[in-house]
């Protein structure tokens, strides 16, 4: 009969390797500490909840910290400021502004060893080469107040309705949105905005006159919720969450001309102080599960092709159909002179 103490040892040689698993199991886990350097107030509430939070229950071993900012652009500034030792290490921006930081070597390729769900996005999401892809697609969207247009308005044109004379709100040049908006205007008069804005820079100063502001504050969306102005420009994801917050008073539509869409990237910072952990959070951003949500709960257009989100989700976007192209690369080119434009002959000539 085996002593008690043979038992012991058997037992122990028994568990061995099945510890030795586990542990091994647990080095190989990705683990370590980001930053991460996106958008403030609505949406970090929101794409924390989204995917933040998901993606630090699923990596335990990696802490994500949000770097609040307003914009792309000041995020830029903190890259540059920070290019001999970056601080962050995934940053989310305007397709327009990280093209500036991919130029000025600020961001890295992503190894798509790293990042296998590089392989589901859509063509459209590969917007820089080995660069950061596409992370969601936003719309713009006219906004309108229900008390002073009881039906939705189906065409941008109804920016020159007589119920909203000199009570529009649109967000001009060099907001994204007006540069937007100029793409639209100039298809709706049958132009290219490529080879010339005329049309629709002449179609915008006719609106001019009913132009409430160039620049809405504290936002288009308060303004038109509290009937300060009847319509306005706004993007969709941010236009959906005021409509629910408003208790009907805002509504939200995508004009029948079409819409042109806003990209958001994300991108690995150049020498990121853990590259490894950061190319785990961006595959996770970019997979299917993180986009469902993304499109539930910020109301984006997926940048996955295999996204499968609720139908009610998604008819809160844009259809594919309704996007005009939109060439943000040439757009970020003459960016300036389509600026001084407006400054001349909308917003100074009315």
């Amino acid at each position: 009969m085996k002593s008690a103490r043979h038992i012991f040892f058997a037992c122990l040689v028994a568990m061995f390797p099945v510890a030795w698993e586990c542990a091994s199991a647990q080095s190989d886990q990705p683990s370590g500490e980001i930053t991460l350097a996106a958008y403030a107030s609505y949406y970090q509430d929101n794409f924390t909840k989204a995917v933040v939070e998901p993606f630090m229950r699923q990596f335990p071993n990696i802490t994500v910290n949000y770097f609040a900012q307003r914009s792309s652009a000041e995020r830029l500034g903190t890259l540059r400021a920070q290019k001999g030792d970056p601080q962050i290490d995934v940053a989310i921006m305007d397709v327009s502004v990280a093209r500036a930081g991919n130029f000025e070597g600020l961001f890295a390729p992503i190894d798509p060893a790293k990042v296998p769900n590089l392989a589901e996005l859509s063509p459209n999401a590969k917007v820089a080469g080995d660069y950061g892809p596409a992370l969601t697609f936003d719309s713009l969207a006219l906004i309108y107040n229900r008390d002073q247009f009881n039906e939705p308005p189906k065409s941008w044109r109804a920016m020159w309705d007589a119920r909203a004379k000199r009570k529009v709100v649109i967000n001009a040049p060099p907001n994204i949105q007006g540069l937007a908006l100029t793409i639209i205007a100039t298809k709706m008069e049958g132009g290219d905005y490529k080879k010339s804005i005329e049309p629709g820079l002449a179609l915008l100063t006719t609106l001019a006159p009913d132009v409430q502001s160039w620049s809405p504050s504290p936002d288009a969306y308060t303004l038109v919720t509290n009937g300060t102005a009847a319509l306005g420009t706004g993007w969709n994801s941010f236009s959906q969450l005021y409509r629910l917050q408003s208790g009907g008073k805002m509504g939200v539509v995508i004009p029948m001309e079409g819409t042109v869409q806003q990209i958001d990237t994300i991108n690995l910072v150049a020498g990121a102080k853990n590259s490894a952990a950061a190319q785990v959070f961006i595959n996770y951003a970019l997979s299917s599960e993180a986009q469902a949500a993304l499109m539930k709960i910020l109301h984006f257009s997926p940048a996955n092709s295999k996204t499968s989100g609720a139908p009610e989700d998604a008819a809160l976007t844009a259809p594919p159909s309704a996007a005009i192209d939109a060439d943000w690369g040439y757009v970020a080119e003459v960016r300036d002179r389509w600026l001084e434009r407006w400054r001349r002959e909308v917003i100074g000539g009315r």
